[in-house]
């Protein structure tokens, strides 16, 4: 059985660097030619894809936020995680990890991700 969970400090003053982890259990996340992402949803909006990291650990960001993201991976722990520098209040949201990749980066598609963690709140504030 797959299972993501996501961890991380829920609350993160403004300018610092939003860091989470997702750690994946069931499958490899080197196996599979499968694709991990991090999605979030802010307050009052809709879902919105931040970027993946492959099976083969290739990155693929949001134009949005890629100058201001970074994702990584740890094979040795099954884990990837999610860098977002230079937080504002506007990127407050829960935050998921998920198993799968948009076919377009701009428009959010539910099927097209098939395992996700149970999601975390992530409060941007001073």
């Amino acid at each position: 059985q797959v299972k993501l969970q996501e961890s991380g400090p829920g609350l993160v003053k403004p300018s610092q660097t939003l860091s989470l982890t997702c750690t994946v259990s069931g499958v490899s996340i080197t196996a599979g030619y499968d694709y991990w992402s991090w999605i979030r949803q802010p307050p009052g909006k809709g879902m919105e894809w931040i970027g993946s990291i492959s099976y083969s650990g290739s990155t693929r960001y949001s134009p949005s936020l890629k100058n201001r993201t970074s994702i990584s991976r740890d094979t040795s722990k099954n884990q990837f995680t999610l860098a977002l520098s230079s937080v504002t209040p506007e990127d407050t949201a829960v935050y998921y990890c998920a198993r799968g990749f948009p076919t377009i980066a701009t428009i959010f598609r539910r099927y097209e991700y098939k395992y996700w963690g149970q999601g975390t709140q992530v409060t941007v504030s001073s």
